[in-house]
């Protein structure tokens, strides 16, 4: 059996990936995922697969990674998104057109 992850390693690990994308991707949609199935989410992840990243998680822990992302490379840009991460949102990475994505992500209403 594979031994146990602590809290603070997943957490680590969390801030570790969002600051790569922040880092990697050009482009970042915020998706409200109120009312949204695990098999729709799930859809939509293999959907976007290849050129766009789905990522969810707590709102404290993305904003935390997110303000000390910006203190760390001097990106002042990305603290615009603090403000948008009001209730069940997941972030979108991307570096295509932000339009498509956004038509893909509507097909699975």
């Amino acid at each position: 059996m594979a031994p146990k992850v602590s809290k603070a390693d997943k957490k680590i690990a969390y801030d570790k990936k969002l600051c790569n994308l922040l880092d990697e991707y050009t482009q970042v949609l915020v998706a409200v995922a109120d009312n949204v199935g695990s098999t729709q989410l799930q859809n939509i992840r293999s959907a976007l697969r290849g050129d766009s990243v789905v990522l969810m998680g707590k709102n404290t822990m993305m904003k935390r990674s997110i303000r000390i992302h910006s203190e760390n490379t001097g990106n002042k840009a990305i603290l615009a998104l603090i403000d948008l991460l009001v209730g069940n949102v997941g972030l979108i990475f991307t570096k295509g057109d932000l339009k498509e994505v956004t038509e893909e992500v509507a097909k699975f209403k």
